[in-house]
């Protein structure tokens, strides 16, 4: 994708942001259709902060000018804007990536990864942190590696094809837990005491955001910080927090005068009567520990505070997930390639009616789908992390890749991995059954699959809606009209001095058709008619979108269901147009054929056509080609650097 000129960060030219206390869109448009008073408020502040994570960036990397918002909202898709291409790594941040890799696969091998209690090892992690895997996205300066945050979920990926737990702990540490919140929105003072023993391992880290009562809704956080001198007094209980034990450091997410605020806490060595950690089984997470958080008159200085140059705690919450969401996605396709690496050996080796299964056609298609998963993952994660790295927020963006990598990783675990396996998919031991929930669990974390995809569809017509649609309210509320007539002269002159500018639009939208993209010249032919056709549909959803706006005004909120399909045929081709793109810069014709089955799903997903025969045709054939070794180097799904597990009760052929 194009880099701009400049080198835009945090600390580059901004806009003006909202004042905290200005009523947003979203509470404007509630209170006008009727919700309460509270409710808006709630929603209003999850707005506001939204708003104000916005006003960080400068202009050309917000929102409203991200590829997505533009595909959409543009007469003509900004197509070199969705081309991703890998990092190119330095000497020095691949030689500390080497050598974490390295520790991973040596403990693998000898079969000490995890302890008795089937947690990561803390000897495994201090190795780690001696090969620098902790600080990786922290700045040399401050001990670490300085890696490019695109080299980096590259490298999550290969992490996770060894394990998926070690990969999820470096994205927890580094882009949700302390790591993304001191560097960013940290003092030199702040960053001088926490970036290096961060870096170092000396203190690994977690994000306490969850409560009992607050999940999706933050606006019901209870935890409070009330200051008494010069400590913050900690009060409350936090839930389902990932990697905390005694000994970490977390950013905790706590009311301070009643606003969000987050608060980087070094917890103690042991429990105590201020300090507790809540215990409980759960499914996922088990090679890690999961525990809640109970705080009783927890003492904390008050230097630990973090204070955003615009807003609150839910700016620095907001902003550090968009890392987790593409690491999530880089930790799939890791995973992906650990589970087909292992359907190989076991469908060569498994026969039924004197044939090994590779040989059949329901077999060799399910190896060709999940190599078209993986590569559609891949390519979503370069796109983001391309765009994270240039300045952009990417917030749709990263959203996109969290669902997709998510849902990928459910349908290939279940549909593809598990019946290959059969039954041994459910002993002790093998993969399938020893994780089947943390194949399941990503499509809740950094945000359940279907409220992102609201979030997402919300980000898209937010400015459209602010600029069209909300004057046309506030004129039909300031002259109590509950429905518009435009056969009424009362209500025509009303509406004559608002609708002008969205009147225009929609002609000019209707009428002035659409520009053709331009697309790579060396783009493959059955590639470029999938980036193509997601060129031509993109721009069609804005009249699409802009009818429900129209149908639903301001009862659209209500409509969940509505929001989640639009939303989710926006990201399908989105994630059409990316993974085409990419595949076309890749040498490789097994990415390439991978890609091509991929955007032909997501095209039959979207017109609702039925599968033809010729498809079967080619995704068996690539399935054949993956069986015999034709995915294994580097540039292609690089096969031959997993170890598969051994195969569960063999017999005798």
């Amino acid at each position: 994708m194009a880099v701009p000129a400049e080198t835009p960060t945090l600390d580059g030219p901004r806009t003006e942001g909202p004042d905290v206390d200005e009523t947003s869109f979203a509470e404007t448009a509630l209170k006008l259709g009727g919700k309460s008073d509270d409710e808006a408020r709630r929603t209003g502040a999850i707005d506001r902060a939204d708003d104000q994570v916005e006003a960080l960036f400068a202009p050309r990397y917000q929102t409203v000018n991200s590829p997505a918002h533009r595909a959409v909202w543009e007469r003509r898709v900004p197509a070199a804007e969705f081309v991703g291409a890998p990092a190119d790594v330095p000497v020095d941040v691949r030689r500390v990536m080497d050598a974490s890799l390295d520790v991973v696969r040596r403990h693998k091998r000898a079969g000490d990864v995890y302890g008795d209690d089937g947690r990561v090892r803390e000897e495994v992690l201090d190795e780690l942190g001696e090969a620098g895997y902790w600080g990786l996205l922290v700045a040399k300066e401050f001990g670490g590696v300085g890696a490019p945050f695109t080299a980096v979920a590259r490298f999550l990926t290969e992490m996770a094809t060894l394990d998926g737990t070690i990969a999820g702990l470096a994205s927890i540490h580094g882009c949700i837990g302390a790591v993304d919140p001191v560097k960013t929105f940290g003092t030199e003072e702040q960053k001088q005491n926490w970036l290096p023993r961060l870096a170092s391992g000396e203190r690994l880290s977690a994000f306490a955001l969850t409560e009992p009562a607050a999940g999706s809704d933050l606006t019901a956080l209870k935890t409070t910080a009330v200051l008494d001198g010069d400590e913050y007094v900690i009060n409350g209980e936090k839930l389902f927090i990932s990697n905390v034990r005694p000994g970490r450091t977390i950013g905790l997410v706590c009311l301070v005068e009643g606003k969000p605020a987050v608060m980087i806490v070094d917890l103690p060595d042991e429990e105590s009567e201020q300090f507790q950690l809540k215990k409980y089984e759960i499914y996922a997470l088990r090679h890690l520990y999961n525990r809640g958080i109970v705080f009783k008159d927890f003492r904390v200085p008050k230097g630990n505070l973090l204070r955003p140059p615009k807003g609150d705690g839910l700016t620095i919450a907001y902003h550090g997930l968009n890392l987790g969401r593409v690491s999530l996605c880089a930790n799939a396709a890791g995973t992906m390639r650990l589970m087909l690496g292992s359907m190989l050996p076991w469908a060569d080796y498994r026969v039924t009616y004197s044939e090994p299964i590779v040989r059949r056609e329901l077999v060799q298609r399910r190896l060709g789908e999940t190599a078209a998963l993986i590569v559609g993952a891949d390519a979503l994660v370069t796109w983001c992390a391309n765009l994270l790295d240039a300045g952009y927020r990417g917030e749709m963006e990263c959203i996109i890749a969290k669902i997709f990598g998510s849902e990928a990783q459910k349908h290939a675990a279940i549909e593809l991995f598990m019946k290959t396996h059969g039954g041994r998919s459910f002993l002790a031991g093998h993969p399938f059954g020893d994780n089947v929930h943390d194949y399941l669990a990503p499509c809740i974390y950094e945000g359940e699959g279907e409220m992102l995809g609201m979030a997402f569809f919300k980000s898209l017509v937010k400015d459209h809606g602010k600029r069209y649609f909300e004057p046309v309210g506030k004129a039909m509320a300031a002259a109590g009209i509950k429905k518009p007539n435009p056969f009424n002269p009362r209500h025509a002159l009303v509406l004559a001095g608002v609708a002008g500018p969205y009147v225009r639009w929609l002609l000019g939208r209707k009428l002035g058709g659409q520009g053709m993209a331009e697309l790579p010249l060396n783009l493959p032919a059955p590639l470029h008619y999938h980036a193509k056709y997601a060129c031509y549909q993109l721009p069609k959803m804005a009249l699409e979108i802009d009818a429900a706006m129209q149908k639903f005004q301001l009862k659209l909120a209500d409509r969940q269901c509505k929001m989640a399909e639009l939303s989710q045929r926006t990201q399908d081709l989105i994630t059409m147009l990316v993974t085409s793109l990419y595949a076309g810069r890749q040498k490789d014709p097994i990415v390439r054929e991978a890609a091509d089955i991929l955007c032909q799903q997501l095209h039959r997903k979207l017109n609702g056509h039925r599968t033809p025969d010729r498809y079967y045709k080619q995704v068996t054939e690539l399935g054949r080609r993956i069986a015999a070794g034709e995915a294994n180097g580097p540039e292609s799904l690089g096969l031959a650097a997993i170890e598969p597990p051994p195969i569960l009760e063999r017999y005798d052929v």
